[in-house]
């Protein structure tokens, strides 16, 4: 039974990180009439349904009990304010990191993104290092090394390339900063975060449930201040459609699918699932989405 929950997370990890980037690339690039939908308020709805599932989850390991689920919220939230505030740390960076793939996959194709976001691993280690004490190896640095080489080659430009635009250069631009804010984000909120999960005995899912509500009060202050005008005119949920709603349940499920790796898997097979779905990103995004087109170096 463990061993099927192992792969069965692992396989729902893949699907859920190649839908997810092909999704929101080919929705944020996607030419429609009307306004297109706002990034800040998808963030916003993603958290809303991460506390939905993660408070569901919890209903059923408290035996469907309302009393027993009240309980259990109030004893390790509510309670524990302490214990809660040390989660809108992390909560903040991953609330600015979602908001900046968005960005990313309005500027760049989606292997491109894939490839370049993988320094997250390079920046999670060195967060591990000086924030956990852990020591790395000869071949684990080594590892790191070809990884950025890998990344720099990714990003190296092509003849057809430095024929572009400027506007298309500057779009280039923007996306790997964006992918290179959300890679040390990530880094250090996961290191973080970790931190925290081995100091306590609280379960995922209400770990979860703290950084829900941290996100969406984050997240709702960013809607106000950065586009607070376009809402109060076209609403909430302007540019809505099935697409975009979607993007915004994959981008939920996505918390809930790491808390499952974390559980019943391990990293290495985490990797693996990682690697497999950059692969699927690639092919799909030059057979399908035809935004990428491989070269010497982007093959």
């Amino acid at each position: 039974m463990s061993a099927n929950l192992k792969y069965l997370s692992l396989g729902i990890l893949v699907f859920q990180t190649t839908s997810l980037v092909l999704t929101m690339r080919y929705s944020r690039t996607l030419k429609e009439e009307g306004p297109r939908y706002l990034s800040s308020t998808a963030v916003v709805v993603a958290e809303l349904l991460k506390i939905m599932a993660c408070i569901l989850l919890v209903y059923k390991d408290s035996k469907c009990s309302l009393r027993a689920l009240n309980r259990v919220l109030h004893d390790e939230i509510l309670n524990k304010p302490m214990e809660t505030l040390k989660l809108a740390i992390p909560s903040g960076i991953y609330t600015l990191q979602n908001n900046l793939l968005y960005v990313a996959l309005s500027n760049l194709d989606a292997a491109t993104y894939q490839v370049t976001y993988q320094l997250k691993i390079l920046t999670t280690a060195l967060f591990s290092v000086s924030m956990l004490s852990k020591k790395l190896g000869v071949y684990q640095w080594l590892s790191l090394v070809i990884l950025m080489t890998g990344v720099a080659f990714v990003q190296w430009p092509s003849d057809s390339q430095l024929d572009s635009k400027e506007l298309s250069a500057g779009s280039q631009f923007v996306g790997l900063m964006a992918v290179l804010t959300a890679c040390f984000s990530s880094g250090f909120a996961g290191v973080y975060f970790e931190k925290i999960l081995k100091e306590t005995k609280q379960s995922v899912w209400i770990r979860n449930i703290q950084l829900g509500f941290f996100g969406s009060i984050f997240g709702l202050m960013g809607v106000y201040i950065y586009d607070g005008e376009l809402v109060s005119k076209n609403g909430f949920f302007q540019g809505y459609n099935r697409l975009t709603w979607i993007v915004v349940v994959l981008q939920a499920l996505g918390g809930l699918v790491i808390a499952a790796v974390i559980k019943y898997a391990d990293n290495i097979l985490k990797g693996f699932a990682t690697s497999l779905s950059i692969i699927l990103s690639t092919l799909i995004s030059y057979f399908w989405l035809q935004d990428f087109v491989p070269t010497s170096l982007k093959e």
